[in-house]
C-alpha cells in the first residue's frame, strides 16, 4: 500500500482523520466493549469505573455524532438507553483488535 504524505495539510491525512474519530481518553475502550455486545449506559459506566458520568456522556455523544455507534432510547419507565456499534463502528473492530494485541506486546517490551 502506497502512503501519500500530506505535507501540505497534515490534517487531511487519513491517519489523522481516523485517530481524531476514535481519539479521547475513553473512546477506544468504549468501542472495544461495544464490539462484543449492546450495552446500557449504566453497564458502560460500571465497566469503566474511573470515568465520570459527564465525560462518558460526552464521549458517547461524540461517537454517535461521528456515526460510530447507535443510541436507542426505549419509551419505558424508567427510560432505557442502549448503545451498539454502527456498521461504521463495526468496521473498526479489526483495527481495535490489532491495537489490543499490539498493546499486550508493547506492555511487555522494555
Amino acid at each position: 500500500m502506497e502512503h501519500r504524505w500530506h505535507i501540505d495539510n497534515p490534517l487531511d491525512c487519513p491517519l489523522v482523520l481516523a485517530l481524531n474519530l476514535i481519539g479521547g481518553k475513553w473512546k477506544p475502550i468504549v468501542l472495544h466493549m461495544l464490539s462484543t455486545r449492546t450495552l446500557r449506559f449504566g453497564e458502560l459506566k460500571n465497566m469503566i469505573a474511573p470515568v465520570s458520568q459527564k465525560v462518558l456522556t460526552a464521549q458517547l455523544r461524540e461517537l454517535e455524532a461521528d456515526g460510530m455507534l447507535v443510541r436507542t432510547v426505549y419509551a419505558e419507565v424508567p427510560p432505557r438507553v442502549e448503545y451498539r456499534l454502527s456498521a461504521r463502528g463495526a468496521s473498526l473492530v479489526p483495527v481495535l483488535n490489532a491495537l489490543y494485541a499490539w498493546g499486550q506486546t508493547a506492555a511487555k517490551a522494555p
